[in-house]
């Protein structure tokens, strides 16, 4: 049984704490911020599991490893609601209804009375959308407690300093991380959590427009999670008040109800990514390992990028996420 350190318990270095530990490793898990949750991109996700509706912008990896995702937060995490995602468009916007269909797969084409049979709130406001009936979504805060008390099962604990004696290092730092790869960028997501009990809906809701496309994602008891901007920034912190303009008039655009919303939380922070989007494993000039750059696909390719990272230090054998600096080659 081999030893490893895991800095970082947002989603990425929970999801490796669980690979690892469930094959027999002894793990520690390290974070400054005593525990996750607290703080983090992980912890401002909208928890989506759909593979299908991010391949329309996304590279075929995020499709290939985004459907088994599913049932791996089922096993590991519970909380998994499987509805499905509703991909919809307002009457001066249904080209990109077209074009989104045209990008993707893995949707029926639905009409108003479908959509009615669906979401019943949403009756007579649609005429067309795209339903991704395999498609998921969880509560991503809930996942994590759920990893990290399953984690606590085993003995692992998250400490605050790594122990004097650390064993393989594996780097799960996010930005943080750009002390050792410095081609991490960030990508900024705003979003807010309504509550709006006068607004039934069951599952992830999509709506489109060319310029500010939003995500409204349920959590039950009339809570909601309403996102995401996307921008080439790494600045974290305080939403804006234009990002909040445009979210709100959006959802108020999907249905009227949510002018009545109460904004209980605002977030903001910045996603980690490389310049192709997709996520790295390697080994860094100082020995350690590291896995980092999910983007905007925490959730749904963390599972993927654990397994390889563990599959790598069972076999040796290079993943297919493995990348090496002109130095290792």
């Amino acid at each position: 049984m081999s030893g490893f350190t895991i800095l970082g318990a947002g989603v990425l270095g929970l999801c490796v704490a669980t690979e690892l530990a469930g094959r027999g490793h002894a793990v520690t898990l390290v974070d400054p911020a005593l525990g996750p949750g607290t703080q983090g991109c992980s912890w401002w996700a909208g928890g989506m599991l759909a593979p299908w509706c991010e391949f329309e912008n996304a590279e075929e990896p995020v499709l290939r490893h985004g459907q088994p995702a599913i049932d791996w937060w089922d096993r590991n995490a519970g909380g998994v609601t499987r509805k499905g995602t509703l991909v919809l468009a307002l009457g001066r916007d249904r080209a990109e209804l077209d074009r989104f269909a045209r990008r993707t797969h893995g949707f029926d084409e639905i009409g108003g009375n479908r959509l009615a049979e669906l979401e019943p709130d949403l009756a007579g406001r649609f005429d067309r959308g795209l339903f991704f009936a395999a498609e998921a979504h969880l509560d991503p805060r809930t996942a994590m407690a759920g990893l990290q008390s399953r984690l606590s099962e085993r003995g692992i604990a998250i400490a605050a300093e790594p122990p004097e004696t650390p064993g393989q290092i594996v780097d799960c730092r996010g930005l943080a991380a750009r002390d050792i790869l410095p081609e991490l960028r960030g990508v900024r997501g705003e979003m807010l959590v309504l509550r709006c009990p006068d607004v039934a809906l069951t599952r992830t809701v999509r709506l489109l427009h060319p310029r500010v496309p939003i995500y409204l994602v349920p959590r039950g008891d009339g809570i909601f999670m309403l996102g995401a901007t996307m921008i080439e920034s790494d600045r974290r912190g305080v939403v804006t008040a234009r990002s909040v303009l445009e979210l709100l008039s959006a959802a108020y655009a999907l249905h009227p109800g949510f002018g009545e919303a109460e904004i209980i939380e605002l977030g903001a922070d910045a996603r980690p990514a490389f310049p192709d989007n997709l996520p790295r494993i390697g080994r860094a000039a100082d020995g350690r390992l590291y896995a980092n750059g999910l983007y905007r696909h925490g959730y749904l390719l963390a599972p993927a990028v654990a397994m390889q990272l563990a599959d790598h230090i069972a076999t040796g054998n290079k993943p297919e996420f493995w990348h090496e600096t002109d130095d290792q080659r």
